[in-house]
């Protein structure tokens, strides 16, 4: 099992969440924008919160608490899941951010230190996102991230691919 670092960013910290953070995750997942475009329901109790971090915790990858700096406040959450250590190697990345914190490249900050971790932690060859059709912030951030969109849709959504920059590599994406 890999021990996955805490992360400081100009104006973020991150760090892996605990059962500790359950209030913080319950409030944050509690808000119908920030689930609008994830497969879970906005959380209803502690309980469910409880339940995505131990999801979190017993899968193969990581999932990061957002806090920024100014304040210590929770805003949100980025991690990969589905690791897949064959290769090529790769995960996916989900990432969700509070609402009052959107607009002020703070997800941008925190995914660009997560892709280190992908590359130089977790030996990743690529990351991958899916992303639904009505997202349009979260497609326009990955592709300022530089991640390459599939053409074809696949159950109505959107794949991205971000290759990890290897020297005359012919490595397919798709």
């Amino acid at each position: 099992m890999i021990h996955f670092p805490n992360v400081e960013t100009e104006r973020l910290y991150l760090r892996e969440l605990t059962l500790a953070d359950r209030q913080d995750v319950y409030e944050h997942f509690a808000k119908p924008d920030v689930t609008r475009f994830m497969d879970i329901q906005p959380c209803r109790d502690v309980k469910e919160a409880k339940e995505i971090i131990q999801f979190h915790i017993e899968d193969s990858g990581c999932r990061y608490g957002l806090f920024h700096k100014l304040d210590g406040e929770f805003i949100g959450t980025a991690g990969f899941h589905c690791w897949n250590t064959d290769s090529p190697s790769k995960a996916e990345i989900g990432f969700d951010l509070s609402p009052d914190y959107w607009g002020q490249r703070l997800m941008q900050e925190a995914l660009t230190a997560m892709f280190e971790i992908g590359w130089n932690e977790m030996n990743l060859d690529f990351i991958e996102a899916t992303v639904e059709q009505a997202n349009i912030q979260s497609q326009s951030l990955l592709e300022k991230l530089n991640f390459l969109k599939s053409t074809e849709l696949v159950d109505n959504l959107f794949y991205y691919t971000l290759q990890k920059k290897y020297v005359g590599s012919d490595i397919d994406p798709f």
